[in-house]
């Protein structure tokens, strides 16, 4: 997937400004930067949540993300995020299993600690098929204890895909073996 001279602006605030980005075709790519930068920006561009006035978005495989909010719809149960997503209930329930939360498979959102639904919204993006998962300060709210369970998972999907992640914490990217692309702005650019 490449990014290839992208400008993203919001009024007369340039946030992207002739970016350009070629992803790996697997393994994690850590996005590094003070906030206000133009990350998640960045990410949104990925996924197809913003569209850029100018250059191209090349290659886009489907997308699973972690957002920085949860983004679980309450009305469902636990499972149903999931399956909601197109994971079929059986593997819904095994990716709630690794993620500590299979016995909450029927609660509501509502119902669970901050930590328990950012782990539901990992097990979403993890058990979802996709060909690159973003992933937005995803750790937010979680143990060290929490993110040394899910730490493997995302290092078996980066096997297979590349992971982009944004974080402010150099030891959850080194932690998933993530090269880290150091970035400054707006208008985004690489640091030298």
């Amino acid at each position: 997937m490449e990014l290839s001279h992208i400008t993203v602006r919001f009024g007369h605030k340039k946030v992207l400004e002739d970016f350009s980005l070629t992803l790996p075709e697997k393994g994690v790519l850590c996005l590094s930067g003070p906030s206000g930068c133009g990350k998640t920006t960045l990410l949104r561009v990925l996924c197809g949540l913003e569209t850029p006035r100018a250059g191209q978005v090349l290659n886009v495989p489907k997308t699973a993300v972690v957002f920085q909010e949860d983004r679980l719809l309450p009305w469902l149960t636990v499972e149903k995020n999931l399956t909601a997503v197109g994971i079929p209930q059986d593997q819904a329930v095994l990716w709630l299993r690794r993620m500590g939360l299979e016995p909450e498979r029927r609660s509501l959102p509502r119902s669970l600690s901050g930590g328990m639904r950012r782990r539901v919204a990992m097990a979403r993006a993890l058990g979802v098929e996709s060909g690159l998962m973003l992933l937005d300060e995803p750790f937010t709210g979680l143990d060290e204890a929490t993110k040394e369970l899910i730490y493997p998972h995302l290092r078996a999907a980066a096997e297979q895909k590349p992971l982009v992640l944004v974080t402010h914490h150099r030891e959850e990217a080194e932690a998933l073996g993530a090269d880290i692309l150091e970035l400054t702005g707006p208008p985004l650019t690489v640091k030298a």
